[in-house]
């Protein structure tokens, strides 16, 4: 008698495991899709102005343009994965990324940058939050969760390298030979390392990320519909969309602000902390978010940022700023970790994949307005005390969102089954 392959599962907690190789690789690629993709945009607002003297508000809507055209790509990183696997797709996301990289660095009129953002978008969607939950949900089931909380350190290290060395290898190069520099070394690091450790799956790993048959799984299509129907799954997303808007406007603009108040030098120091504490918050997060009430923490973690920006606002004392600063950083690496492992826990393990590139797209269409809203509200008042107190009302709205869980979790609720 014929019987079928045997598919055994591996073992997630050895140190053997191939899928810890691929933890690697996602961190790196975390360091320079948000070096470059996120914290980097901080970089480029206070460049631009300083070169051009262009309108926070113009350059702000630049990043506003990336941050949408990327979220409508994030969208369909499942697909893309399963369509042409993780390896293609990082390649890809590496490839544009550096080619926005230095043309970010050749802008010389308004059109060029929103040129420069289009590619970046394309970059951003290949080596963030959704292409590395994703490949990792191949890899991981039971130690999912800690894969990605690993992996997303890449993240705030993009921030604690990537900001202070683009810094100083634009006083040395200069902007443009600085990017063509930083797009250089990323593609000499990552397109080997790509190709060296990304190979197949495990044979037991569905198309929607999940280490489970997706024999009955339901299409993309229907995960979505229902989720639109779930509570749940709405008071995630637009909670930590409202957060995010919050965030990234305040983050993309702190050099700015900062620079007037304690110079540039210390205020890319105070991102540089920023991000460290980030790591430091996800890193004693995640010996404890599996036994803790993720709401509950997610809540008190947007609390804490609205704390912080009330002390920015309000206090000009160096060492307070800096505070202020790495207090608002302690929770910035959970809130990308946490959607994602808030969906693991409440929803079907075959609708990981498609759920995570779901919430992610519509968090970045929501947090796209951020940076463009912050600098028009700043130009319009003259100071970023009105933008900042505004974000503070939606880190509060959004503490109260969260909480709401509508009905009791079911793995195989409407929003997955």
């Amino acid at each position: 008698m014929l019987k079928g392959p045997i598919h055994t599962t591996p073992d997630e907690t050895s140190l053997r495991y191939d899928g810890w190789r691929i933890v690697l690789v996602c961190f790196l690629l975390a360091t320079f899709g948000w070096g470059l993709g996120f914290y980097g945009q901080s970089v480029y607002v206070a460049e631009l102005q300083r070169l051009h003297g262009w309108p926070a508000s113009l350059i702000s809507l630049g990043t506003t343009f990336f941050y949408l055209s990327g979220a409508a790509l994030v969208a369909f990183v499942s697909e893309a994965i399963r369509a042409f696997g993780p390896r293609n797709c990082m390649i890809a996301g590496i490839g544009t990324m550096a080619i926005a990289a230095v043309a970010i660095g050749q802008v010389r009129e308004p059109w060029q940058l929103y040129l420069a953002n289009a590619f970046l978008a394309f970059g951003w969607a290949g080596t963030s939050l959704g292409m590395i939950t994703n490949t990792l949900g191949l890899w991981f089931d039971k130690k999912r969760g800690m894969a990605i909380s690993l992996a997303l350190n890449g993240a705030s290290f993009g921030g604690i390298a990537g900001v202070p060395l683009l810094v100083l290898a634009i006083g040395y190069f200069g902007f443009p030979g600085a990017m063509i520099a930083a797009a250089v070394v990323m593609v000499a690091l990552m397109v080997p390392v790509i190709l060296i450790y990304v190979g197949r799956p495990p044979g037991h790993a569905s198309a929607n990320g999940g280490a489970v048959s997706a024999a009955d799984a339901p299409s993309p299509i229907q995960i979505r519909a229902r989720a639109f129907r779930d509570i749940g799954f709405l008071t995630v997303s637009s909670a930590f969309a409202l957060v995010l808007f919050a965030q990234v406007g305040f983050i993309v603009h702190l050099i700015s602000f900062l620079d007037s108040v304690i110079g540039r030098e210390r205020a890319a120091i105070a991102v540089a902390l920023l991000t460290a504490m980030a790591v430091v918050g996800r890193v004693l997060f995640s010996f404890v978010i599996d036994q803790m009430n993720q709401r509950l923490a997610s809540a008190l973690s947007f609390v804490s940022q609205a704390v912080a920006l009330v002390i920015v606002i309000n206090v000009h004392n160096d060492y307070a700023l800096m505070a202020a600063c790495a207090l608002f950083g302690f929770s910035v690496g959970n809130l990308i970790t946490l959607p994602a492992l808030i969906v693991q826990r409440e929803f079907d393990p075959r609708s990981f994949g498609v759920l995570v590139s779901l919430i992610t797209a519509i968090n970045q269409i929501t947090y796209a307005f951020g940076p463009g809203v912050v600098g028009l509200l700043r130009d319009m008042s003259g100071s970023y005390s009105l933008p900042f107190y505004g974000c503070i009302g939606l880190e509060l709205i959004a503490a109260v969102l969260i909480m709401i869980r509508g009905r009791a979790a079911d793995p195989r609720g409407p929003a997955a089954s």
